[in-house]
């Protein structure tokens, strides 16, 4: 495939820099990141009023970015005692997040950083389609990925380290388009410090380097990639992991004679893009947003890493569109997009606009259909704006627990009390029973770790070593631990 053609930066010989230089053109990419911003911040925090966000992975994180904000390991007593999240994913970046944990020490600072970094990827991605395909289709492309699934789901689902991934795809494959050889390499680089996984993604920003231009530098960006990516897996994982193992190799194995192999797996893989499987399901909601037209540009190669593990792992979580794991995806995907729009335009001159306009106005269209189904539509929902009174009954009860306290707290509670208490989740690990505070919302018990009947269960247990009824409102218990006298 030829590269892109780079026309003309809108722009050019604008005024100088400083606030007479600024143009509408310039805040326009500036702008909607600003309302994406504004939007994933508020529906976030809406979430987190309502008790939707969860202990696992909301209160897993702020224990994390609340012990290195204390100057410690990345501890998280949600996953056992004394666990090193460094030792379940290799992600160091969260480090970043200290300094604003320690000006506001609450679960909502995550929430506020991970809008912030979501909202940033628009601006790359847009800035160049302005420049390439004007106002209109930058303002139709950042829609597309604005309001797309993949965003959707991760705000969605708590807050995740993969959110730091999305503007350094972002910046680093619009400098590959753009042949930006060092800014691309400068940007993928710190998506080793994100996830483990992420090496290879940079590995592959590296090939692409070395196959369209500087061929030094992306050979030495594809091995710092796959180096690090070996370093982590095989050394500092296991290093750092209370078994002394990385804990999701077990994803890419499977027991002979009771589920698919490894090769079985691949071999199945270009069979999904044209079955109903939840695979095909996943490539179709990747690729439909776009028309198909990501597939005409070699920067959508950039997500192969991801789709390998995800297709081949045998875990089904990893196969579909829920939770946070298509994040990764959505800025590669566009900027593929943008590419194939550019490409389209460049070999049909004599349209002009209307060689891309039918791309994108049905971009938006596909957006604006897939939307209801994803978790952003809620926002659309007069009540998700409103406190329901169980919910202010809940907060009232948890108001009554001391900071400072050892808590085993029901799911949906546990984010509530990270920031000031050390917390578990009621019936996991097996050290919540060193918890001196019990809370659980029996009327909406969430399924996990404990169902209904274990709850009942678990909380008769409890009663019979000596916890007292602290209160006990529309459902909401609150127990405390006997006197060690007691005991």
């Amino acid at each position: 495939m030829s590269s892109s053609p780079v026309r003309p930066r809108e722009g050019d010989g604008d005024p100088p820099a400083g606030w007479r230089g600024i143009t509408r053109a310039r805040l326009l990419p500036w702008g909607l990141a600003a309302g994406f911003f504004t939007f994933y911040a508020l529906f976030c925090l809406r979430r987190h009023g309502l008790l939707l966000t969860t202990g696992y992975d909301l209160g897993i994180f702020e224990q994390a970015v609340r012990s290195y904000a204390h100057f410690e390991l990345p501890v998280a007593s949600l996953k056992g005692e004394g666990y090193n999240l460094l030792g379940d994913h290799f992600s160091p970046v969260l480090l970043a997040l200290a300094p604003f944990y320690l000006v506001w020490p609450t679960a909502k600072t995550l929430l506020f950083a991970q809008a912030a970094l979501l909202a940033l990827a628009v601006v790359p991605i847009c800035r160049w389609t302005q420049r390439q395909l004007g106002a209109a289709a930058a303002v139709a492309v950042g829609i597309g990925y604005g309001f797309s699934w993949g965003v959707g789901s991760t705000i969605g689902f708590d807050f995740h380290e993969v959110a730091f991934a999305a503007p350094l795809l972002a910046f680093s494959v619009v400098a590959l388009a753009e042949r930006r050889w060092v800014a691309a390499a400068a940007w993928a680089a710190p998506l080793c410090l994100v996830k483990e996984d992420l090496g290879l993604t940079v590995a592959v920003i590296g090939g692409f380097i070395a196959w369209r231009g500087a061929r030094r530098l992306g050979v030495a960006t594809a091995l710092f990639g796959v180096l690090a990516s070996a370093l982590e897996f095989l050394v500092l994982l296991p290093a750092m992991s209370p078994s002394h193992a990385y804990n999701y190799w077990d994803n890419l194995e499977a027991a002979p004679g009771t589920e698919p192999s490894l090769l079985e797996r691949v071999l199945a893989v270009p069979g999904h893009l044209l079955t109903a499987t939840v695979q095909g399901q996943l490539l179709f909601f990747l690729l439909i947003p776009t028309l198909l037209l990501a597939l005409r540009s070699p920067l959508f190669l950039v997500a192969v890493p991801t789709l390998a593990w995800r297709l081949l792992s045998k875990n089904e979580m990893y196969w579909g569109t829920r939770y946070h794991y298509s994040v990764v995806l959505m800025p590669i995907v566009f900027a593929a997009f943008v590419d194939g729009l550019i490409r389209l335009r460049a070999a049909k001159p004599h349209w002009g606009r209307w060689a891309t306009a039918p791309f994108l106005c049905g971009s938006v269209l596909v957006t604006a259909v897939l939307f209801p189904f994803f978790p952003m539509a809620s926002a659309a929902d007069a009540g998700f704006w409103r406190d329901s009174a169980h919910v202010r009954t809940v907060q009232s009860v948890l108001a009554d627990i001391p900071s400072g306290a050892k808590v085993a707290a029901g799911n949906r509670l546990v984010p509530q009390l990270t920031g000031r208490c050390t917390v578990f989740e009621f019936g996991w690990p097996k050290d919540w029973r060193t918890a001196e505070w019990v809370v659980v919302d029996t009327r909406n018990p969430m399924g996990w770790p404990l169902n209904g009947a274990q709850e009942a269960e678990e909380i008769t247990k409890l009663r019979a070593e000596g916890f007292r009824t602290v209160r006990e409102d529309e459902g909401v218990l609150l127990l405390r631990a006997p006197s060690p006298e007691g005991r």
